[in-house]
């Protein structure tokens, strides 16, 4: 198929996927649209579909666990589920009297989604639910990789939608294997876009001219300080570390750790499974081969991960991920950005203030506007992070991957797309979610004036200032 036909399969998708739509919002209900997304999650939360979309998942791009990929499709479907359940997104949403506005809940049209290899079911799963949910067409774009898992999830949401009557082209997929040049055709002629992976895509969605929901790069750095619980604070950085083999941009990059709880926290975290690496020249070299990341490391097992380091002779074999002692920060210095393994740098600050000050080079390096952690006893240093770095969330005392995309016991919403605000150059800094898929109809009525005196508004400021 030469290009130019290539463009035009995109395009025909796309009005297909207008077409049904413009029917679905002709002929909505809340009942219906919540009927949609239901069967969408069921398709990849059903145990067994799950667990072959988690085994083809890692068959096929080679990154992460099946078993955390289990957890991941099921859990991450459940609290969105969760979270949508009881939101309208159909007909009249408010009716507020004292303003005279009702609003009529709206949908965008047809959503172009691209997606990552990281999460080939999980991501898609997520759009999709929320897109059905607010009366949306969705159209994805899969990575080479993610291909096959996209494909078998959207013919599990088929099979759903055949038991309810629903139509099949509300979702749909760029066929064949995708390119630069059909993705493109689909960000341009999209009614809105969601773009989760790579900053080149997120670029060019900004770019297209298509209202665009884009995230921007993770480089999680996380803080414990003198008065953390260290063996908490070392069981959760664990888990969260080695969580599907570190393919979330939520996983911690970089440990930074006050210098008074330094030597016992690194022993508490050897016991958990977090080794200091005895070499950090000869990590680089081998994490960074020919100046891009080593496959043989990326998202794998641990095992395989000391293997490709050389380090399996050198640390225990119950390790579970490696940290890097380190001082530099910046582009010649790789260490301090993300690595999508089970490596982690980390930083030896002399007190607290010296470890927002290390976190702050980093972030400015890479990461800016992502997130940050705080493993502290002190609630009033997280409002510190929160008024002094560059970050759109500062997860505190959690296991930062788990809470970053909304947990049972935080109140984030449920996500596999965090928005990083304009330090990470996104419109958005709130984790993308179901309001993202919707937009009002404002009915505006006369209401009673309430128009202030002047000296209402300015009596203050002349008191301060003069008139």
């Amino acid at each position: 198929m030469n290009a130019q036909d290539a463009l035009a399969e995109v395009e025909a998708i796309v009005a297909t996927a207008r077409d049904a739509q413009q029917a679905y919002e002709a002929g909505g209900s809340q009942e219906r649209y919540d009927r949609a997304a239901q069967a969408a999650a069921w398709a990849i939360m059903e145990p067994a579909r799950n667990r072959h979309l988690a085994e083809l998942s890692v068959e096929t791009t080679g990154l992460g666990n099946v078993a955390d990929k289990i957890t991941k499709n099921h859990r991450k479907t459940l609290g969105l589920m969760r979270d949508i359940a009881q939101a309208k997104t159909y007909g009249v949403i408010s009716d507020d009297p004292a303003t005279g506005i009702t609003e009529i809940a709206r949908p965008m049209g047809v959503i172009g989604a691209v997606v990552p290899s990281t999460n080939p079911a999980a991501t898609p799963a997520n759009n999709i639910i929320n897109a059905l949910k607010c009366g949306n067409a969705i159209v994805l774009s899969p990575s080479p990789k993610g291909v096959p898992a996209c494909e078998t999830l959207l013919g599990y949401i088929y099979a759903e939608f055949d038991k309810i009557g629903e139509d099949k082209n509300l979702v749909q997929m760029v066929p064949g294997t995708g390119s630069k040049e059909k993705t493109q055709r689909l960000l341009e002629i999209s009614d809105v876009i969601v773009v989760t992976g790579s900053q080149n895509n997120v670029k060019r969605a900004y770019t297209s001219g298509t209202p665009a929901l884009a995230v921007g790069a993770g480089n999680v750095t996380v803080i414990v300080d003198e008065t953390a619980d260290l063996r908490a604070a070392a069981q959760k950085i664990t888990a969260s570390k080695t969580f599907d083999n570190a393919t979330s941009c939520s996983s911690e990059n970089a440990l930074v750790v006050v210098d008074a709880i330094y030597d016992e926290f690194l022993s508490v975290l050897a016991e958990e499974g977090g080794q200091i690496a005895p070499d950090e020249t000869a990590i680089v070299a081998k994490l960074w081969p020919d100046g891009h990341l080593n496959r043989s490391v990326i998202a794998q097992d641990a095992d395989k991960m000391l293997e490709a380091l050389h380090l399996a002779d050198q640390l225990p074999a119950d390790t579970k991920f490696v940290a890097v002692e380190t001082t530099g920060i910046g582009p010649d210095h790789p260490l301090s950005g993300e690595k999508l393994s089970r490596v982690a740098a980390l930083y030896r600050a002399k007190d607290f203030d010296d470890a927002v000050a290390i976190t702050a080079r980093i972030l400015d390096h890479q990461g800016a506007g992502h997130s940050v952690g705080l493993h502290s006893a002190k609630d009033d240093r997280a409002v510190q992070l929160g008024h002094a770095l560059p970050t759109s969330r500062v997860i505190v005392n959690q296991a930062h991957c788990f809470a970053t995309g909304g947990a049972f016991n935080n109140g984030m919403p449920f996500s596999l797309s965090m928005g990083c605000g304009t330090w990470g150059g996104n419109s958005m800094d709130d984790n993308l979610h179901w309001r993202h898929f919707m937009q009002t109809a404002k009915i505006v009525r006369e209401i009673p004036a309430r128009e202030p005196a002047v000296e209402d508004i300015f009596a203050d400021y002349w008191v301060a200032a003069g008139k």
